[in-house]
């Protein structure tokens, strides 16, 4: 099955684009996206562990979205801590202070994401590692660490630097059932190229844009970092692979991640509308800001009275 998402929903400059404006009071930003796609990536947990009673609302608030999935990322603890002392599985007293932290993260994230699991709302976890990552023995066993202290999740491995597009290591990935993230980035230097991997029954893929001037900015800019919207041509290579993908595993996820200013909402339309070669439903304003859409989405009004609320927990 291949879903299609946006990475997150907590953007003030989606107003009036994605979402409407004025919002109306108590306004659910989730549960409105829910209408329209099928995957949502929990963002927010890469930067916070997840709080159980932020997982359970999650879930309520699409309860009634029938097949609906969360995605979400992994606590940046534990991708992006140095490997050099993570690369033993070693569990005894012996083993290294930052080792034994690493375990802690990683009890207190399963705990945090447990609800979404309990409520069958979980389809994958993205373990995203920074470009410095290299395919690499010491990178392997921080790997194989974290695979051995998340048992039973989902997990996905989004890589950006190229030298891990190698037969031995889908090979090292598909042992250890990890799923491969097959990503769209600016061409800058060793990046990872576009790529058509699956090595467990889910596959990933993300669309970052590719503003090359604005990719390596600090994190404070990462709005500009993300400001691109995709051609239904650039577009179209990504439809066969995700179609090739999709022959190789059972779960297929398709996120937008270039969020600035509802660019990414609007390119996953476009792409799901692609993919399943029917024409899709989108909110009337992102219809008109980006008007590629017309040729394949239905605009949908919002009237206040369909307005979904929002639950006390973001």
């Amino acid at each position: 099955m291949i879903r299609v998402g946006v990475a997150g929903w907590d953007y003030p400059d989606w107003g009036g684009i994605v979402y409407p404006a004025p919002a109306p009071r108590g306004f659910d930003r989730l549960s409105f996206l829910a209408a329209y796609f099928d995957a949502v990536e929990i963002n927010s947990t890469f930067y916070r562990q997840p709080d159980p009673k932020a997982a359970r609302s999650w879930a309520s608030r699409v309860s009634s979205k029938g097949s609906f999935q969360f995605t979400a990322k992994l606590f940046q603890l534990l991708t992006h801590a140095p490997t050099g002392s993570l690369a033993s599985r070693d569990r005894s007293a012996t083993a290294p202070p930052a080792a034994l932290d690493l375990r802690a993260e990683a009890r207190t994230f399963l705990a945090g994401i447990d609800p979404l699991r309990e409520a069958g709302r979980l389809g994958a976890v993205l373990m995203q590692f920074p470009h410095a990552f290299h395919d690499r023995p010491r990178s392997r066993a921080h790997l194989e660490t974290l695979a051995g202290l998340l048992p039973g999740l989902p997990l996905v491995a989004e890589f950006r630097h190229r030298s891990w597009d190698n037969e031995a290591a889908l090979a090292f990935l598909r042992d250890l059932g990890v799923g491969f993230c097959n990503i769209d980035q600016p061409a800058l230097g060793a990046t990872l190229p576009p790529t058509a991997h699956a090595t467990s029954r889910v596959a990933y893929v993300r669309l970052h844009g590719r503003n090359a001037a604005n990719w390596f900015a600090p994190r404070e800019d990462a709005g500009a970092r993300y400001d691109y919207f995709y051609s239904p041509e650039e577009l179209r290579s990504w439809v066969e692979r995700t179609r090739s993908i999709a022959a190789g595993a059972e779960e297929v996820f398709v996120i937008a991640n270039n969020h600035y200013r509802g660019k990414g909402p609007a390119n996953a339309l476009m792409l799901r509308s692609a993919v399943s070669r029917q024409r899709v439903q989108a909110p009337a304003s992102l219809v008109a800001a980006f008007p590629y859409l017309k040729e394949m989405a239905d605009p949908v009004e919002t009237r206040e009275r369909e307005v979904p609320r929002q639950g006390r927990l973001f």
